[in-house]
């Protein structure tokens, strides 16, 4: 593995989301967010749910007063607009977050509207506040700007590039071309030119990851065509290659040790852990009857939960008593390999200090 991020290097891929915690009284009050990246947004989005109170400034046909405009016509004004939150969706590739309710606060009361949340916008929330989304939040505010971190899978005749989002990798570009040990030099350099070519923009780490010789020999490329780019580049040597290599990477926590708190480790660990154990007939418990049966038991050491589920009020009940006994709590991203896997199993699994028959 190559040397890893310089810590001057590592600082610069801080996140800027920022939280500023107004008057709580028993977990319920607001809390003013200021999301600055998609996966802000995303963290949001799970932060806010139906009955919700939220703020932010917004734009709305208003008509002027003694004038009776058309539709088409009205002015839309900049105001700001509190509703009562009946739905929320998560827009990743238009880069925005739709906040959908009855307005309570502002004009056109009783009206329906909905906000539109990009990067740099202020909302205020307020709800009763969970030890988990207190949790996200703290995740949201203290972790890197995984957006900006890359991992470049590259093997004989194929590059896939993925960018690491805190909901999981996402794909950006794939390279495939014949490159293997009987090609041609010049097919071999067209092959690094185009990854290359997917790279540039870059500004932070690159990892560089696959099995065999391919990937030390397009660093030594990388070194010879884009200096700067290579000293951002860290190697990493793993068994497979695309997706599988990714989930290497993480789970031997390479971006972690890059640049600081990657929940994305956590999961893939936490996941495997949960796998072995069920393979064992271990200490595990999963799906929320036996889950439940062990927190009722006073066994549960950890329980995992997938996004999609902090919504149902049955496994959230299972979640407060587990809090109650000490137990820690982990939420996964159910766009991610590990919160896949727990969806599978019922969105809710358990680590056990001991095995119950």
């Amino acid at each position: 593995m190559s040397p890893l991020l310089s810590p001057q290097a590592a600082r610069k891929l801080q996140a800027v989301m920022k939280a500023e915690y107004m008057e709580l009284k028993n977990s319920y009050g607001e809390i003013r967010l200021f999301p600055e990246t998609l996966d802000d947004l995303w963290h949001i989005k799970h932060l806010v749910s139906p009955g919700d109170l939220v703020f932010a400034d917004t734009f709305r046909s208003m008509e002027q007063a003694g004038e009776r405009l058309r539709p088409e016509k009205a002015e839309k004004k900049r105001v700001r607009l509190g509703i009562r939150v009946e739905g929320v969706e998560f827009h990743q590739h238009a880069n925005r977050l739709r906040i959908s309710g009855i307005i309570e606060h502002g004009a056109d009361l009783s009206s329906y509207h909905t906000l539109n949340i990009v990067p740099a916008t202020e909302l205020s929330v307020i709800k009763q506040w969970s030890r988990i989304d207190r949790d996200r939040i703290t995740r949201a505010v203290q972790a890197a700007d995984y957006s900006a971190v890359h991992i470049l899978c590259i093997e004989e005749g194929e590059a896939q590039v993925f960018r690491l989002r805190q909901s999981g990798p996402e794909w950006v570009a794939s390279v495939t071309m014949g490159s293997g040990k009987g090609a041609d030099l010049d097919m071999r350099g067209a092959f690094y030119s185009s990854v290359l070519g997917h790279l540039k923009g870059i500004t932070a780490a690159v990892i560089i990851a696959g099995p065999g010789f391919i990937k030390d020999e397009f660093l030594r490329y990388l070194r010879e065509r884009d200096r700067d780019l290579a000293e951002r580049a860290i190697m990493v040597e793993t068994q497979g290659a695309g997706l599988t290599a990714v989930r290497e990477v993480i789970g031997k926590g390479v971006p972690e040790r890059l640049v600081g708190d990657l929940h994305l480790a956590r999961e893939v660990q936490l996941m495997d852990e949960v796998l072995q154990r069920m393979a064992k007939e271990g200490a595990v418990a999963y799906g929320r009857e036996e889950v439940a049966d062990a927190v009722g038991c006073g066994a549960v050491e950890r329980v995992l939960v997938s996004d999609r589920y902090l919504r149902d009020e049955e496994i959230t009940g299972i979640i407060e008593s587990a809090e109650q006994m000490n137990a820690g709590v982990t939420v996964l991203s159910s766009e991610f390999e590990p919160g896949k896997h727990l969806d599978a199993l019922g969105g809710v699994a358990a680590l056990l200090r001991y095995r119950l028959k």
